[in-house]
């Protein structure tokens, strides 16, 4: 009876060690030496340092005076751990059969890397960015490995889309989870390629992106908000292009701004031409925040995000009649580098009729109308009067009583 379970016992540890090393080989090259690593629930196999292989040792828990396996298992200088837990972490010591000590292995739980989550964005036309993120905690030191390729579009016939040569994705900075590809195609589409890889495998995301899908510039910058004076319904807001965007002459930005009186839910937007923006609808009196977005002007890619919001108060002075001088109006405003150009939003500010300029104008409409309605008038008499003289001039015809009439009954018809 004892022969047939220890025969079972040895059948039982072969099978422990051939699946031990088939999933776990004893070589690690992660971490700092003495440190190997197993996933829980599954067998473990730690390797004695300093040993040469099949020589038989003795297995200790640090600071346990407990055999845990003695040379006679036939394992040699391997200890198996049939399923490991969260209790088999720690550190192990290895004695040889003359009782010197062979080393020391500290044993770390965790998980196989699993498929990473990978996103791109490109900040400007030249450049793709792409971060990553773990989609399963490993517990384990973690490495990732970046690549991409571009693909190349069919010649002729029905060829498949082919890959160009894999290409390095530099970890900018190193170690970091993000990678560039600088100086891409604006119209090209790649494939990345990031691999998750710790002691126990390595896991891979594969992620098609084209720049012209994926490009969202950011935020806009200095945004600064100023009143106008004399115009308490008036905001001026100025902003530049993010420093990330390149200024070129067939790449460019359009803007998106957006407003709205301090504690109020709901948000006012226009869309300006330019770097400003005159806003003629604001509150009286009250402060605004002001907050801006940017996109390419061909609408590639989406939205920025927006900018920080800036904050600024109407003129609280008294209200301006006059139209504004162009070169004043500029002077007083600080950094604009060109005369406002007012908002799409109407003014509802009352028009003072009492203006002499708006009574000018007033007048002249009224005197066009009236020439208008002359002209149209003597027009239409000069056309009756040359109907009436030119049906005088031309041959009469017979009226519907000159059959009823005898002919010699007409005026200056002679006597037969």
């Amino acid at each position: 009876m004892s022969s047939s379970c220890s025969g079972l016992s040895r059948v039982l540890v072969a099978v422990v060690i051939a699946l031990v090393s088939a999933s776990s080989p004893c070589p690690q090259a992660w971490g700092p030496p003495g440190v190997q690593y197993g996933q829980p629930g599954r067998p473990v196999m730690l390797c004695c340092p300093g040993v040469n292989a099949g020589i038989p040792v003795y297995w200790f828990r640090d600071k346990e005076p407990r055999l845990l396996q003695g040379p006679d298992s036939g394992l040699g200088h391997e200890l198996v751990l049939a399923q490991a837990d969260s209790t088999d972490e720690g550190t192990y010591l290895c004695q040889t059969l003359d009782g010197e000590l062979g080393g020391t292995v500290t044993l770390k739980l965790g998980y196989p890397p699993a498929r990473p989550v990978v996103s791109c964005q490109a900040s400007d036309y030249e450049n793709i960015s792409c971060t990553w993120s773990p989609s399963q905690v490993s517990g384990l030191p973690t490495r990732y490995l970046t690549s991409y390729r571009k693909k190349m579009l069919p010649g002729t016939g029905h060829q498949r889309v082919s890959l160009s040569t894999g290409q390095p994705c530099p970890q900018d900075p190193k170690g970091a989870a993000r990678c560039v590809i600088y100086w891409a195609e604006f119209w090209s589409q790649y494939r990345i390629n990031v691999t998750e890889v710790n002691p126990l495998g390595a896991s891979t995301r594969l992620l098609d992106v084209s720049l012209q899908n994926i490009l969202c510039p950011d935020p806009p910058e200095g945004l600064r908000v100023e009143s106008v004076p004399g115009y308490p319904r008036r905001l001026h807001a100025t902003w530049t292009y993010p420093s990330s965007w390149p200024r070129q002459p067939h790449f460019l930005l359009k803007f998106r701004l957006q407003y709205r009186p301090a504690q109020h839910p709901a948000w006012s937007m226009v869309e300006p031409i330019g770097l400003e923006e005159v806003i003629t609808d604001a509150v009286a009196g009250l402060p605004h925040t002001v907050r801006v977005s940017a996109r390419d002007f061909l609408d590639a890619g989406t939205w920025s995000a927006w900018s920080p919001e800036a904050w600024g108060t109407p003129s609280t002075g008294p209200l301006t009649n006059e139209i504004p001088d162009v070169g004043k109006l500029h002077t007083q405003l600080v950094d604009s580098t060109a005369p406002p150009r007012p908002s799409l939003q109407p003014d509802p500010r009352p028009l003072d009729h009492r203006d002499p300029l708006e009574q000018m104008v007033v007048l002249v409409s009224l005197g066009i109308f009236s020439f208008l309605g002359l002209a149209a008038g003597a027009l239409a008499l000069g056309f009756w009067l040359r109907l009436r003289w030119g049906g005088k001039d031309g041959h009469q015809k017979p009226g519907f009583l000159a059959s009823m009439i005898p002919a010699d009954k007409f005026p200056g018809t002679p006597d037969l």
